[in-house]
Formats: structure tokens, C-alpha cells, sequence
């Protein structure tokens, strides 16, 4: 049972006796709100405070708009429930998180490849900031995962790195960032993700390591945390067999569960063995992680009885609230848990101050909230990140390095895509494609740039009825590679494969046979490689001699870049946070 006084709460008695009478003053409907994390599916004021009266969620979780409205948002929530909420951003990057007009920062894994976890701070900060001055005060942040499978394609860019001492130090430092502007942090996502090659988003994924190897790393980080204070986990959709076991050791393989649903590792794992005495909530409960373990009229109740505190987003709102009531009023949720759940997601908010507030107080004003969106001190971060995190992963043959005109005039650039699928458009960003931003300033700098069209492309613009002629000529043209040496002094390959929420994070190399949409002219032209969003393509393109991750798209970055290559290798300050070799001796070859 949580301990209100303890860490994280340290609540007086005061507030544990607003815990209490608000709880003893709530009806078994409003009780049952409280477990759930809505996702609003507007910001119209009827529909918020309709969504409100019907359900008594104790928390919301919303999608990033401008500033402005999102504020707004947030006052209509705040002014018009019983109770005060819990309001979640999603500042992984900075405060573009909280409000699409916010200031990004960079990536988990930008930050990770600084290895100074004064970045992670400012981070933190930035993200607080944001995120409070409009009305947020909970972010699922910090991503303490562990990235160890190079084929994990969910949290490619956003894990701190491999190392647990990294992580930890990234972690702590971003919670204390945070914790400045007075916003709870919720760790992501116990067990443990970067394990496993695959997506609980779209299937079921395990952490598969032994309780040992789970201890030293995974359980290193979170115990961290924990003592650092974290005031909240998130509970992912991933197996952790061998911990599961070593609590119920009968379990068999059709037993095993999803951590979210998961009485071992929630209760006796995390709250028990790990000593967490906050708040924990699930991951998003659309998931197919978690909606293939069981029925839906199951999971909603199993999640709580099995130790999550609340329970992110609803499917169907009536339904759901129907399953959780009716897993109460069954048993599957005893009144003991139910009651353990809403102290603690009441003493999280009363560690906040939230009931110290009048309603019409706990959303700042809001000349004085948008003020605080896009600060220039706060958006130059970003450009001090990417100093010290561009990567020289890899430079083989020291004589390609610098890039002036005076050494290579004539440069070809090489667009390298992924698995195009709605998931990588809305995870890629829209703007120029970064191959075209590459080429303008590469001409800038006083370059003759060509950007290069695959024969597919081509082949794509002939009327349906010419694709077939066109397609047995893209196979059978070659042309002497002397040509080829003799137009160009550099090829640069610029490679944007977005993960999220998709099966697989690689390149696709074409089906062609000796054009430069593959990099087969490594020994014949200097040639760099640029990825400018996975940190793991060195497998997919394992002879380049040069290659750089540079984490994302965004222009300054690749402005950044550039400048790098132009002065040559001592310019470069990052150093992976991960093994972007992918534990293959081709790669450094």
C-alpha cells in the first residue's frame, strides 16, 4: 500500500486528509473515472465539459496543437472538473511535445551522443517550461529504455543509449529539469523496451533478458530513478519472462503477460522488489501488446487489479467504462486496489499543488503562458546539442574528409528512403526532403550538386501504359563506370528511414543493377554517408569509408553538418550512444 509521506509524495497531513475526504466524498462512478487517461477527441468547450460530467477521468492526455489552443484546453478542463487533472505532454524532444509551435531540443538519442548529461537537463527544462505554462503539469518522459537490438525500430531515436550508467545520468538529469516548472515525470517503459526487434504497438515484444542480466541494467536504471525520486512510471506492453517466472514459477508459456497486465512485474517487481511507491500508468491502450493478451472486457480491469493506477485512453469511452466498472463491482478489482490506485493519483496531484489551487488558478494566464513558448535562449539549445552530438561514426579512409569545393566541385546526391507507410509520414515530418535541403546548401557553399533520380522515380512519371518498356530498360542499362568517375568528385548519400510504429527500420535498396541508387563505387569516388535519422544503417550500407548520423532532418542540423564535413574530422564531437557498427565486423571494415 502507498505510503503518502514517503518519496514521491512527502505530503503533510493536510493534504493526505484532502487525499482521503475527496476519495470518501466520491461516488463508485467518479471512483471509477478516476483510473482513466483520456484522449480528448476535441477541444470544443461542450465536448470537454460533456466528456467531463460523463466520466470523471482523473487525467488527460492530448494531441500537440498550437499554444494557444492547447491552453485554452487545459482551462476548460482544469475550471470545469470536480477534481483537479493530471494533464500529460509529450515531451520527448523539448516543448514542440506540448504544443506544436514549441521549442525542440532534440531527441533522446541527439542528447545521449552529447554523453553529458547536462543536455538532458536542458532538455528537461526546456520541456518544463513549455509544458507548464500551458497548463501541463505530467510528461511521459523521461525514455529510459535500454537501445541493444540495432533492429528495434520504436525507440531508434529515442532511447538516451545502451548503456545503463548513460541513461541514468540522462534520466535524473532530465527529472530535475522538469521538476524546476513543477511538472511530475513518468519513466518509459517498464520492463523495458530495446530488447526485443519488434513493436508493442503492433504485436507482442519481450524482454527477454535473465533476472541477472535484467538487474544489471534494466533494474539498475529504474532503481535510479526511483531513488532519484521519478514521481511515475509507464508500464509498456513487453514480456519480461524470466521476472515473471521467478515470482509465479508454474507459469506457463501461455500464462506469460504483457507487464501492463501483469501482476508480477507491477506489483511484486516494481512496487515490491524495486520499492516504487508512485504512480504507475499504463501505456496506451490501443496497443496490440496488450489488446491480443485477452478480451477487452478483461484487459480494462486486469490492468488496474494487476497494480497499473491508471488507465491510458479509452477505446470506446461508455464500453470501457462499463469493463472497469464491471471488473469492480466482480472483484477483479478489490476495493483495497482501487483504493491504493486513487490515493495514489490523488496524493501525485496533491503533490503538485493542485489542491492548494482555485480552478481558476491552476492554468497560468495565458499572456503570460504564451510568452514562454519559444523562447530564443531556449530554441539556441538546440543548436548547442547538435554542436556537441553529430556523429562521426565511421571514417576509414582519412584522405575524404575535408569537403571544400576546391577538392570536390562536382558532388552527386543520393536520396535513400525506407518502407513508405502512413506511421513514417507522420513520425518523418513534413518540409523539404533533406537530400534537396543537402543539395541547396551544398551549393551554397559553392558546389555543382546533382541530386539523383532513380530510374524508379523516373519510371513512375511514364503513363501506366510505357511502364513496362520502361521497366525492362532500367534493368538492362548500364553504363561504363569510367563515365561515371569522370562526371563526379563525391557522392553523399543522404538516408531518412523513420521508425515508429513499423514492423522494420531499414533501407530499401532498389532492384537496380550498377546505378548509384546503390553504393557500389566506394573504391571508385569519395562517398559519405549521411543518416539523418536511424543511427543503425552502417548494416544496410556496411563498405562506405564515411559515415555520419547526424539524429535528425531538421535544417540547422544539416546546416551543421555540412560545416563539419567542410573542416573535416576534428570538427566532429559526438560519439554514438549506441553500437552503430551493429555488433558486425563488415561494418568497420
Amino acid at each position: 500500500m502507498v505510503d503518502l509521506t514517503a518519496k514521491p509524495y512527502f505530503l503533510d497531513t493536510e493534504a493526505i486528509a484532502w487525499v482521503e475526504d475527496t476519495i470518501a466524498g466520491m461516488s463508485d462512478e467518479e471512483k471509477i473515472g478516476q483510473l482513466f487517461v483520456n484522449m480528448g477527441a476535441s477541444r470544443d468547450e461542450a465536448y470537454l465539459v460533456d466528456a467531463l460530467s460523463r466520466y470523471h477521468f482523473g487525467a488527460v492526455r492530448y494531441n500537440p496543437g498550437p499554444a494557444a489552443d492547447v491552453h485554452e484546453q487545459n482551462r476548460i478542463l482544469q475550471e470545469n472538473s470536480k477534481v483537479p487533472l493530471l494533464i500529460a505532454s509529450n515531451a520527448e524532444a523539448g516543448g514542440n511535445g506540448a504544443c506544436t509551435d514549441g521549442t525542440t531540443v532534440g531527441f533522446h538519442i541527439k542528447v545521449g551522443a552529447t554523453h553529458d548529461p547536462r543536455w538532458a537537463y536542458e532538455l528537461g527544462r526546456v520541456s518544463g517550461v513549455e509544458s507548464a505554462a500551458i497548463g501541463c503539469n505530467w510528461a511521459f518522459a523521461p525514455i529510459v529504455d535500454l537501445l541493444r537490438n540495432w533492429r528495434n525500430p520504436i525507440i531508434s531515436n529515442r532511447s538516451f543509449g545502451a548503456d545503463p550508467e548513460l541513461v541514468l545520468e540522462c534520466g535524473k538529469a532530465y527529472l530535475r529539469g522538469m521538476a524546476e516548472s513543477g511538472v511530475a515525470c513518468a519513466m518509459k517503459h517498464f520492463p523495458g523496451d530495446g530488447i526485443d526487434e519488434r513493436d508493442h504497438h503492433l504485436s507482442s515484444a519481450v524482454n527477454s533478458l535473465s533476472t541477472q542480466e535484467w538487474d544489471q541494467t534494466f533494474g539498475r536504471v529504474y532503481a535510479g530513478m526511483i531513488d532519484a525520486g521519478v514521481q511515475s512510471v509507464m508500464v509498456g506492453h513487453i514480456m519480461q519472462p524470466a521476472y515473471q517466472r521467478h515470482f509465479s514459477p508454474d507459469t506457463p508459456d501461455s500464462g506469460l503477460l504483457p507487464g501492463s497486465l501483469c501482476k508480477e512485474l507491477v506489483t511484486d517487481l516494481l512496487k515490491g522488489q524495486l520499492g516504487f511507491n508512485g504512480l504507475v500508468v499504463t501505456d496506451a491502450s490501443h496497443m496490440v501488446g496488450m489488446t491480443s493478451a485477452m478480451k477487452r472486457s478483461r484487459v480494462v480491469p486486469t490492468a488496474i487489479a494487476a497494480g497499473c493506477d491508471l488507465f491510458l485512453f479509452f477505446n470506446d469511452p461508455d464500453e470501457d467504462f462499463g469493463y472497469m466498472m464491471a471488473g469492480y463491482r466482480d472483484g477483479t478489482i478489490t476495493s483495497e486496489r482501487l483504493h491504493d490506485a486513487l490515493r495514489r493519483i490523488l496524493g501525485t496531484k496533491a503533490a503538485l499543488g493542485l489542491h492548494r489551487k482555485a480552478k481558476t488558478d491552476i492554468v497560468p494566464p495565458a499572456a503570460e503562458a504564451l510568452a514562454q513558448i519559444g523562447l530564443p535562449s531556449n530554441r539556441a539549445v538546440f543548436d548547442e546539442i547538435t554542436h556537441r552530438a553529430v556523429t562521426l561514426v565511421k571514417n576509414v579512409d582519412p584522405t575524404i574528409l575535408p569537403v571544400t569545393p576546391a577538392r570536390y566541385q562536382r558532388i552527386l546526391v543520393v536520396p535513400v528512403k525506407g518502407p513508405e507507410n502512413a506511421a513514417a509520414a507522420l513520425f518523418g515530418g513534413g518540409g523539404n526532403p533533406p537530400w534537396e535541403t543537402v543539395a541547396s546548401m551544398l551549393r551554397e557553399r559553392g558546389h555543382e550538386v546533382e541530386v539523383f533520380e532513380s530510374a524508379m522515380d523516373r519510371l513512375m512519371k511514364l503513363p501506366p501504359e510505357e511502364r513496362h518498356a520502361g521497366l525492362m530498360g532500367m534493368y538492362a542499362g548500364k553504363a561504363p563506370i569510367a563515365d561515371f568517375v569522370a562526371k563526379y568528385d563525391l557522392v553523399i548519400n543522404v538516408a531518412k528511414v523513420v521508425g515508429g510504429m513499423q514492423p522494420v527500420e531499414r533501407v530499401m535498396w532498389p532492384a537496380s543493377k550498377g546505378t548509384p541508387d546503390l553504393p557500389w563505387y566506394v573504391h571508385e569516388i569519395p562517398t559519405i554517408f549521411m543518416s539523418v535519422a536511424a543511427p543503425f544503417h552502417l548494416a544496410d550500407a556496411p563498405a562506405v569509408k564515411c559515415f555520419v548520423n547526424t539524429y535528425d532532418s531538421d535544417d540547422r542540423t544539416l546546416s551543421a553538418t555540412l560545416d563539419k564535413l567542410g573542416v573535416g574530422a576534428d570538427a566532429f564531437h559526438g560519439v554514438s550512444p549506441v553500437d552503430a557498427f551493429c555488433g558486425m565486423v563488415d561494418t568497420r571494415i
